[in-house]
């Protein structure tokens, strides 16, 4: 028999994480989406909720025991940002799921100095935020899924070795997921640019005060009006061996293993998707036209009906995706994650559009969330590759 009943311990997370959610989450978004993108009022606030997010340990849910973390299943971690999307996508993807995902890297690979440094703070509830550098300007992100050994491709940013240090050169896209805001950066460089660039990627962590390392503007988005993404320049930044994390050459090795962060990344979308289909569900009970409510028309009842089946269907993907990356982490990195992700933002943006349409004129309006929905799940269609990547990089696996 398979069950899909939570336990009490995830219905009292999904509890903490609503009333977060509500009374947090949800007004700093809609003060951000009044704002310039550029405000330094956002930046403050997006410290405050973070921190307060962090006291509630919910960037230390997959922080083992040993560092003092709460060792909790990827699972869990979906419950939580399935709740906090549905309040607002940003805060879920960019401070919640990135720094509570990329944490499991330092957990595969992290020396005993790093972990100490990196979880450890987590652990406490901190409010610390993690970035990962690693596209580029000019670079295709579908370049890291192309099997030709082809030297002339992929990443271009150089670690070259100097003594016992190393010096990173280069430059990472306007597509850097808290560039500015981060207090550490995951960087992939390259070793040798005579070689295929998956043989010698390797990840380093950069401390935010490191000489040479700079920001450029703030990236303007259709939608993530809270986010913070940016040109990550690399000035012959010095680091100290201890910085890097895993071997050398060991970067796509790492982050193939890491299912638990695109998992994290879909499970944000069924929060969005949800959203939009309890706001339409909401307002079709309410507004009214010949003389009763609009979700008694055949035409918005369909269109509410399909939206609940694509949510459920994409939550139950990013469940099973969740599970796999604790029972058979294989599988969850090569064919479950991809499929989660692919399924949760196609749902967001299906449900996001049938939400504005249900909303009629209103949905275009700054008045309703309708429209806020459709430009935030659009920004998935390209957010940690397109679906079409998706699909064809499980092509292999199937």
């Amino acid at each position: 028999m398979i069950d899909l009943s939570l336990s009490e311990d995830q219905r009292m997370l999904q509890r903490t994480a609503r009333d977060f959610a509500e009374r947090v989450v949800a007004p700093f978004a809609d003060r951000a989406a009044q704002r310039a993108d550029d405000d330094p009022q956002t930046d403050a606030e997006i410290r405050a909720v973070l921190s307060e997010g962090a006291g509630l340990g919910f960037t230390a849910l997959l922080v083992p025991e040993s560092e003092g973390g709460l060792a909790r299943p990827v699972i869990d971690l979906a419950l939580l940002l399935e709740e906090l999307g549905r309040a607002d996508i940003t805060v879920a993807a960019d401070l919640f799921n990135l720094t509570a995902t990329m944490a499991q890297l330092v957990v595969m690979a992290g020396a005993p100095d790093q972990k100490r440094d990196l979880l450890s703070p987590l652990a406490r509830g901190e409010p610390m935020l993690f970035s990962g550098a690693l596209s580029e300007a000019g670079v295709a992100g579908s370049d890291l899924f192309c099997p030709e050994p082809d030297p002339a491709m992929g990443v271009k940013t150089r670690a070259r070795r100097d003594g016992r240090d190393y010096v990173l050169s280069g430059a990472k896209s306007a597509f850097v997921t808290n560039a500015g805001a981060a207090d550490h950066y995951f960087v992939m460089a390259r070793l040798d640019p005579e070689r295929p660039a998956a043989e010698t990627l390797t990840i380093f962590v950069v401390p935010k005060d490191a000489a040479g390392l700079s920001f450029g503007a703030n990236t303007r988005l259709i939608g993530w009006k809270g986010s913070r993404h940016a040109e990550v320049y690399l000035d012959d930044v010095r680091l100290p061996e201890t910085a890097r994390l895993g071997g050398e050459g060991d970067a796509m090795r790492l982050f193939g293993s890491a299912a638990a962060m695109p998992v994290g990344l879909a499970a944000c979308f069924v929060g969005l998707a949800r959203a939009a289909y309890e706001d339409a569900l909401a307002y079709a009970r309410e507004r009214r036209s010949w003389g009763k409510p609009i979700i008694e028309h055949q035409a918005v009842a369909l269109k509410l009906a399909d939206m609940r089946v694509r949510l459920d269907a994409a939550r139950l993907l990013v469940w099973d995706a969740a599970l796999a990356c604790d029972a058979d982490p294989m599988a969850a990195a090569t064919l479950k994650a991809p499929a989660a992700k692919s399924a949760a933002v196609d749902a967001a943006i299906a449900n996001a559009q049938a939400c504005v349409e249900i909303h009629g004129a209103y949905g275009v309006t700054r008045e309703y969330r309708a429209g806020r929905y459709l430009n935030d799940a659009w920004v998935g269609y390209a957010c940690d590759f397109t679906r079409d990547m998706l699909r064809l990089s499980m092509t292999p696996f199937l």
